[in-house]
Formats: structure tokens, sequence, C-alpha cells
């Protein structure tokens, strides 16, 4: 499962890094929750959490529907 995370993770992920940023996949629970780090800009960004939401858990979600949600362990709170 975490290859498959992968794999869609590399759909966006240029746009991640173009913004000085990048996640790393921690796990994926047997509930199905992606927990992921997030590295660079996006451990300090204010927009993490809207970028959470909107991009990387959509992405994944669309690629593996089984996923029922994806957490970043390192958000960053405004």
């Amino acid at each position: 499962m975490i290859e498959q995370v992968e794999a869609a993770l590399e759909k966006i992920r240029p746009f991640l890094i173009a913004d000085g940023g990048d996640v790393k996949v921690l796990e994926v629970t047997d509930d199905f929750i992606v927990r992921l780090e997030l590295l660079g800009a996006c451990g300090t960004c204010p927009m993490s959490p809207m970028t959470m939401k909107a991009g990387v858990e959509e992405a994944i979600k669309r690629e593996i529907p089984e996923i029922t949600g994806v957490e970043a362990v390192n958000v960053a709170t405004v």
C-alpha cells in the first residue's frame, strides 16, 4: 500500500518541490489512514493544512479509494 501512496504522490511532488517542500510517507494504518511528515517549506508553511486537504489527500484518494484519510504529523498551526 505504501508503494501505491508513493506513486500517487509522485504526481503532485513536483509542485511541492517547486515551493521548497516535500512529504515523506511514514505509515498507512490498519484503518487506511496515511500518515505523512511534511518536509522543507511544507513543515512551516501556514498554508500546509489547505495543501494537505486540497492537494495531497485528494491526489492520494483519487488513486487509492480505500484510503480514508491523510494526516500530517507536523502540520504548522497558525
